[in-house]
């Protein structure tokens, strides 16, 4: 639609060109440049005009798809409700395929004004835009299951029993919020490699920590076990060993 908008503005530009030429001859370059400029001016305007209308009709749309999956519901205790404000998820999706909109109305508009580098930037910017809005969709979805999951493993009665359920799960949801993180950051076309260095610092460090806790653990545990058993240890030690008295000697048999 914002494509046919810019050629029929493109070819009303060419007749007000034509027209130009009546003009006297000192004054048909600037005259032919203003008049050619204004059906592309009044055209990006309607085209912008389009998009505004078109994004809210998109907006509204979303939100409403939303909200028949409950949306709100199911992200309610994952950090992309926070991230989504007061307003709610389905109204920040909303808004995201409104600025799409929104940014592809400004994309033709810039094409329509033929203004060269202004088509370029937005143009490079259009490009890295679906890579951007897929990566918050993975990053939607992906925290509202991983959130799921962990709720799951909580709730699952081999661990539910145990008394460390709440910390294996919280453990599972970060985990999972990670992983979701870096394939939405990839998927944008952002360098994850500074998360891989951090996930491998943080992974020795707790590792070294759980090393450290069950080293010192088991000596301060095992220097009291000790302590309270080495009496008894040497004690049987003493009721097994043979006594020198009660070994019989060949000369008293003689």
């Amino acid at each position: 639609m914002f494509q046919t908008l810019s050629t029929a503005i493109a070819r009303s530009s060419r007749s007000v060109a034509f027209q130009a030429q009546t003009v006297p001859e000192f004054l048909q370059e600037t005259v032919s440049q203003v008049l050619a400029f204004l059906p592309r001016l009044v055209g990006a305007i309607l085209i912008l005009l389009v998009g505004w209308v078109v994004g809210r009709v998109v907006a509204a749309v979303i939100r409403r798809l939303a909200d028949a999956v409950d949306i709100d519901d199911r992200a309610r205790d994952t950090p992309v409700a926070s991230m989504a404000g007061p307003g709610g998820v389905d109204r920040a999706l909303g808004k995201i395929g409104a600025y799409y909109v929104y940014f592809l109305a400004v994309l033709a508009a810039a094409d329509a004004l033929a203004i060269d580098v202004l088509s370029a930037y937005v143009s490079e910017a259009a490009t890295y835009l679906p890579a951007f809005i897929a990566g918050l969709v993975i990053l939607v979805l992906g925290f509202i299951v991983a959130d799921f999951v962990a709720d799951v493993i909580q709730r699952a009665e081999g661990v539910a029993e145990t008394a460390y359920a709440r910390a294996f799960a919280t453990g599972v949801r970060l985990f999972l919020y990670f992983t979701v993180l870096v394939i939405a950051l990839s998927t944008m076309g952002v360098d994850v490699r500074i998360l891989y260095i951090l996930a491998r610092a943080v992974a020795y460090g707790f590792g070294a920590a759980i090393a450290i806790g069950v080293g010192l653990a088991l000596g301060l545990g095992g220097r009291d076990y000790v302590a309270d058993n080495v009496d008894r240890w040497f004690r049987r030690a003493r009721e097994g060993s043979p006594r020198m008295s009660d070994e019989p000697t060949s000369g008293a048999d003689d």
